[in-house]
């Protein structure tokens, strides 16, 4: 009878091990970024970067926004990388995020991360994890996450985005160095993607999304810088 007990409790954690590991889904290698990391590193050794400036991370959401012109009057480096992971940004962390020594970090990822099917709980502890290695490194810095946007080209992973985003809008009211701003609700008409403000991709947002986009975060960078 106790033999029983102990490998029917031994097939529950085993199936148990399995599930969470098939919940999970492998890390793209961030190998592949390498090259553009080092051009990072070759024009921060040519030039020099705002102290205590604000830290523009993450994916090609991140790359393709012209911060220096959006926020001429404000200290911005932009670090985006196209079709970054969290799990990417973390991996390059010291490169893009420890060196600036940044007093605030605005963040854009998880969009590539939910469209290559990984679950709502890995991204958001993806999430944590770089969230929490940030306030331990930088207490006084100031973290604003811009939620993962709604788009046309996939918005049949918008479900599980949307999740995303409320679980880690949650998250951020526990801690007072994290925001949470809504750029995504106001890139939706009717409540489907406003086309009209992304490129022909139906993915990556044009001149007039972006104008959306300054026009919500700027009085929020000013107020937190």
């Amino acid at each position: 009878m106790r033999l029983s007990k102990v490998f029917l409790l031994s097939l529950v954690l085993l199936l148990t091990c399995n599930l969470l590991n098939a919940q999970t889904v492998e890390d793209p290698d961030p190998g592949r970024f390498q090259e553009q990391i080092e051009v990072f590193m070759q024009w921060d050794a040519k030039n020099s970067f705002p102290e205590d400036g604000i830290l523009f991370v993450g994916s090609s959401s991140i790359r393709f926004w012209k911060t220096h012109q959006a926020f001429p009057e404000l200290p911005v480096i932009n670090r985006g990388f196209g079709g970054s992971h969290i799990s990417d940004v973390q991996h390059y962390y010291e490169k893009v995020i420890q060196k600036y020594d940044p007093a605030v970090i605005v963040f854009y990822a998880g969009d590539n991360d939910v469209a290559a099917d990984k679950p709502v709980q890995q991204v958001v502890e993806d999430y944590r994890q770089l969230t929490d290695r940030i306030m331990q490194d930088f207490p006084g810095a100031k973290f604003v996450y811009v939620p993962i946007k709604p788009s046309s080209s996939r918005w049949g992973y918008w479900k599980t985005m949307g999740e995303a985003n409320r679980e880690i809008r949650e998250y951020n009211k526990q801690h007072d160095q994290l925001y949470y701003v809504d750029l995504a609700t106001p890139l939706l008409e009717n409540g489907k993607p406003n086309d009209s403000l992304f490129i022909e991709d139906l993915l990556h947002l044009n001149e007039k999304g972006y104008a959306v986009w300054n026009r919500i975060i700027g009085p929020k960078l000013k107020e937190l810088y």
